[in-house]
């Protein structure tokens, strides 16, 4: 059987550029209580896409109790799914490893004062 190697590369190529958009999705979602996006938070430990463009996210939030857990993933779950191409998106919460401040980025410590 032969293979369309022309229809893979374009597949590729469609889920490499959903790649950008995800990322700026996901610094649109903030925490109400911390004025910095999830992302940058170092809420986001994987983002899997595969050959369907469909995405999986494997997320944390900053507490277990996290009074609005379920508003952050359904807003991350609906800003990725809202972008032009996506397939299913799937989040899943995780608490291992727990969140910890050394997970932020650089803009996220030095906005909350930690530098």
């Amino acid at each position: 059987m032969l293979l369309n190697t022309q229809y893979f590369k374009i597949m590729a190529d469609e889920i490499l550029q959903l790649e950008p958009d995800i990322l700026k999705a996901l610094k649109s979602v903030y925490d109400p209580e911390i004025p910095v996006n999830v992302y940058d938070l170092g809420l986001i430990y994987e983002i899997d896409v595969d050959d369907y463009s469909n995405v999986d996210i494997k997320m944390t939030l900053t507490a277990p109790n996290c009074p609005i857990a379920d508003s952050i993933i359904n807003e991350v779950r609906t800003r990725v799914s809202d972008i032009e191409g996506t397939g299913k998106v799937t989040v899943n919460l995780t608490f291992d490893p727990p969140w910890d401040k050394s997970m932020m980025s650089e803009e996220a410590k030095l906005e909350l004062g930690f530098l």
